[in-house]
């Protein structure tokens, strides 16, 4: 089954060196003929070939601003993330403003989103108690689910049934917008401001639902030079403005950061990861039943959190301590003014329309049966392999490529060590050959030069 997917590859400029095919966690790409091919039954989108690739054949398939012609009024969802591209002077405020000033009509904060899904994971945790699944998984991450769904599948009943906070917001926006405006929902654009390409894959490929209430993706990359140019010259009015808005507060803010969303459920038995290869040792830990004291694990694709995302401009250590200055500038203002912030606790999100799915790409075949004879066939050739996990071969390890020999996608010569062992093969073959030819050859078959 094909899928979309925003992580693209530019085969020209390929150069088939083999450094991504070491890094994708779901072993989702192979060198054949020179240059890299991905499946896209099991890409997750989770960025990291477009991190390792030394030639960006690897980039980003994004939505541009100029879909917002299409529509007539435009919001824009501004990720936590977001804040920790600038620094000081900018603050809160003026971020959203010049958001809204390179062309949006409003702006939504997605940390709202965030309060409110925290707030109903609470709930949820609590009605639970113990007939929870332990722990429960935080599904905000779209590269994690896509993960469990392919490589843990038996870890999906322990996501939280929730739609992500971009989700969320996009939700909210959209309503209120209907009933300020009068216009219909297909002529309200929601844009996402994204610091990873997993998000819009999420937008164009829902996972537990039929359309996404975001219609599209923006990278923060494309709109950071828009934003710090009019954070240059910045309207004293609209920062205002936007003083009046009802805001998230700092756990929603937070959540741009690893440990940001557990840290507001109210429980010392959590799990904070990232990194996708970190978060697959943990997933295997609870798969195999060896964290049972946790309650709740946050596990997120990027190294940091969203701060680290491959769309976001500042570093993920420079974003992370930025981003800690708005969580404590937020916590400040709900000191103040505690009746500026939007109170996410009176909204009850419904639990997911439909139960998120396997993907058995992974599976070696439908019938369990010729599955089985498959795996067998497949022990028997890596036991024959070198066991180098070199990646000469277009595959990432022996493992992978017996598997694809399986399959019938590359032959036991593709490894450069069995085509040297066959080479010597065929020569020693043709030089018994030529000597058992010489032996028959009779004296008289052999004509001399008699001048």
């Amino acid at each position: 089954m094909s899928r979309f997917h925003s992580v693209q590859l530019n085969r020209d400029l390929c150069v088939g060196c083999t450094t991504c095919i070491k890094k994708c966690p779901t072993e989702a790409i192979r060198v054949r003929d020179g240059k890299a091919k991905i499946n896209d039954n099991r890409c997750i989108d989770c960025s990291e070939c477009i991190r390792v690739c030394p030639h960006h054949a690897k980039s980003a398939s994004m939505d541009s601003l100029d879909r917002m012609q299409e529509f007539d009024y435009n919001i824009a969802l501004a990720s936590p993330s977001l804040y920790a591209q600038f620094g000081p002077p900018a603050d809160r405020f003026m971020v959203l403003a010049a958001l809204k000033n390179i062309g949006f009509d409003d702006v939504y904060e997605v940390a709202i989103g965030a309060d409110i899904v925290t707030e109903n994971t609470i709930r949820l945790m609590k009605e639970l108690g113990k007939r929870a699944p332990r722990p429960m998984i935080s599904s905000a991450c779209p590269a994690v689910v896509r993960l469990i769904q392919m490589r843990f599948p038996g870890l999906i009943e322990h996501l939280v049934p929730f739609d992500s906070p971009m989700e969320v917001t996009a939700s909210i926006a959209r309503g209120e917008t209907i009933v300020k405006t009068g216009l219909k929902s297909d002529r309200i654009g929601i844009f996402f401001i994204s610091p990873c390409p997993a998000k819009r894959t999420a937008v164009v490929n829902p996972q537990s639902f039929q359309r996404s209430q975001v219609d599209a993706a923006v990278a923060t990359s494309e709109v950071y030079p828009l934003i710090l140019s009019k954070l240059e010259k910045m309207d004293p009015q609209s920062v205002e403005d936007f003083k009046q808005h009802q805001l998230a507060h700092a756990g929603g803010i937070r959540w741009g950061y690893i440990g940001g969303e557990s840290m507001s459920l109210n429980t010392e038995k959590y799990l904070a990861v990232d990194g996708i290869h970190s978060v697959i040792s943990i997933l295997d830990e609870v798969e195999n039943e060896r964290l049972r004291d946790i309650d709740f694990i946050e596990a997120n694709s990027c190294l940091g959190g969203c701060i680290g995302g491959a769309l976001n401009v500042a570093n993920r250590f420079s974003g992370r301590a930025r981003q800690s200055a708005y969580v404590r500038a937020a916590n400040q203002l709900a000191q103040a003014h505690p009746e500026k912030f939007f109170d996410a606790r009176h909204i009850v999100l419904p639990e997911w329309e439909h139960p998120i799915e396997p993907n058995p790409a992974l599976n070696l075949d439908e019938d369990i049966g010729k599955a089985l004879v498959k795996y067998e066939m497949i022990e028997q050739i890596v036991k024959n392999l070198p066991g180098l996990d070199c990646g000469a071969c277009g595959a990432p390890d022996c493992q992978a490529l017996a598997e694809d020999i399986v399959q019938g996608e590359a032959t036991e010569t593709d490894c450069i060590f069995k085509l040297k062992e066959r080479i010597r093969q065929v020569a020693a073959e043709m030089i018994a050959l030529e000597s058992e030819m010489n032996r028959h050859t009779l004296p008289g078959d052999v004509k001399k030069d008699t001048k």
